[in-house]
């Protein structure tokens, strides 16, 4: 049971290209966001689909595959776990942001 703390699967499509970071020392961090979709019948009887996006962050070896692979529109199957950090703006205000960290990537899809 413990493997089920803090894990996240998601299948989506990324809404942009990765933005990839190459930190000192050579490692890569892949960063981008992906959208999840889902539908249902309002009280009109209308079908309404509605989109929810999430900031995804993959290490090392993923963000090879991910800078190699992937780009904005690409589907694609992720688990992994939740983070959350802070920061400070140049104007002192603290934002807030939660990502999901990769531990495994399936690409999907059309080649």
């Amino acid at each position: 049971m413990s493997t089920l703390r803090n894990k996240v699967q998601l299948i989506g499509n990324l809404g942009s290209n990765p933005e990839i970071i190459t930190l000192d020392g050579g490692k890569k961090i892949a960063k981008f966001s992906i959208a999840t979709n889902e539908s249902y019948k309002n009280a009109q009887g209308e079908k309404v689909t509605d989109t929810q996006w999430h900031n995804v962050v993959a290490w090392n070896k993923t963000a090879d595959i991910i800078e190699k692979y992937l780009e904005k529109g690409n589907e694609v199957a992720i688990e992994g776990k939740l983070t959350s950090r802070s920061y400070d703006t140049k104007e002192g205000e603290k934002r807030y942001i939660t990502e999901i960290v990769i531990n495994e990537l399936l690409m999907l899809g059309k080649k």
